[in-house]
């Protein structure tokens, strides 16, 4: 069945994108709780579920939004619908039955998303973000078992990284020239699962695996992603091999500080670990891969601006001063003032992406279409 039989209007999609905002809106408001500003608190505690509403609420409604649009199925849209509604009832609700139950019923139908689309073209990309959809799994399956949020970091990690590397393996493949580049990825994807797995079973020694795994995919990102000759092209090109590597810089900061420390489940290391990982990484990579996942998914056009580029230099920026000074050094206030900077990264972009999107459309709208040319008669 096509995509435009079997996928409904744009508008179908806009209940899964609000959900996701609201996700992210909660999760930076929870953030600025964790950090100690004097805002506010609301009746609920809705720090408690910080990590899962940006983690999974935010990235995990939009990475099922996007993979419901590629396989262009009406009931693929029930993905985003659960994980968008599941991080609604966090916020109203906090850390509940309900919340994680619809969490996982996210990642479930995710999977049986990855299951259609393997049917139609196999391959070592999708397997990838199908490990990274059992991660998502393996992660509110632990926590609706008790484990603590701190404890389903590891699948968190792996749902992000796996589901990432899969993407850019996928985009890779023009590049790629190496016959074994494949097996090489098979192999840290492996080493990562792994990982995560010895960190559930054996917590004071599997972290050091993790982060071993975290390296391995680092690694591989960092030889054969395409972002190392894009970096010296111009406009949008560049500005994503950008955002890439240094994405990939505070990926391979996490590897470290797992594979060389050991676990971490609160304080000064955890937090330069896991922001490292779900801001350093993942933000830079929703920041910089914007441009072409929204338009695919909204059918509105996100043009690429040089203003993109502030809110990732405070993002990066201000993440450095975070972990350097604030985690490392101690520095209480530098921490806190830093950290508000990072969510004032992420409104930034969001802002930056709306009003492009819609200078884009008052100009389009209001420039003639280009005369069409004639063509001579019996050419066709």
């Amino acid at each position: 069945m096509s995509v435009s039989t079997a996928m409904p209007p744009v508008r179908w999609r806009l209940p899964a994108l609000a959900t996701a905002a609201v996700a992210l809106l909660a999760g930076l408001y929870a953030g600025l709780l964790l950090l100690g500003t004097p805002i506010p608190a609301p009746p609920m505690a809705v720090e408690q579920v910080h990590g899962p509403l940006m983690v999974l609420g935010f990235v995990g409604t939009l990475v099922a939004l996007e993979r419901a649009v590629a396989l262009g199925a009406r009931w693929a849209l029930l993905a985003p619908a659960c994980s968008g509604l599941g991080g609604l009832v966090l916020v109203a609700a906090g850390p509940g039955l309900a919340g994680k139950a619809l969490l996982m019923a996210g990642s479930v139908i995710l999977l049986g998303i990855y299951r259609a689309l393997w049917r139609r073209q196999p391959g070592v990309a999708l397997l990838a973000q199908a490990t990274g959809a059992f991660a998502w799994y393996a992660a509110t399956l632990l926590w609706l078992a008790g484990y603590s949020v701190a404890e389903t970091v590891p699948w968190l990690t792996v749902f992000v990284v796996a589901t990432i590397a899969g993407e850019r393996l996928e985009l890779a493949h023009v590049a790629l020239r190496h016959p074994h580049t494949e097996r090489w990825f098979l192999t840290v994807l492996a080493a990562l699962l792994a990982g995560a797995t010895a960190t559930t079973l054996w917590p004071s020694t599997g972290p050091h695996l993790l982060g071993a795994g975290v390296l391995a995919v680092t690694a591989w990102l960092a030889i054969f992603d395409v972002a190392r000759h894009t970096v010296r092209a111009r406009a949008l090109p560049r500005y994503v091999a950008v955002g890439l590597l240094s994405g990939y810089g505070w990926l391979a900061l996490a590897g470290v500080l797992w594979a060389g420390a050991g676990p971490a489940t609160d304080g000064p290391r955890y937090d330069a670990t896991v922001h490292a990982v779900f801001l350093g990484f993942v933000m830079s990579m929703i920041f910089v891969h914007a441009p072409v996942i929204l338009p695919a998914i909204l059918r509105r056009p996100l043009p690429y601006h040089r203003l993109l580029y502030a809110p990732l230099a405070v993002l990066h920026t201000s993440l450095l001063v975070r972990v350097g000074l604030g985690d490392a050094a101690g520095v209480e206030q530098v921490w806190r003032w830093a950290g508000v900077a990072n969510v004032a990264a992420v409104l930034g972009f969001a802002g930056c992406a709306v009003a492009l999107s819609r200078r884009h459309g008052r100009s389009s709208r209001t420039t003639p279409a280009p005369a069409r040319p004639r063509v001579a008669a019996g050419v066709s």
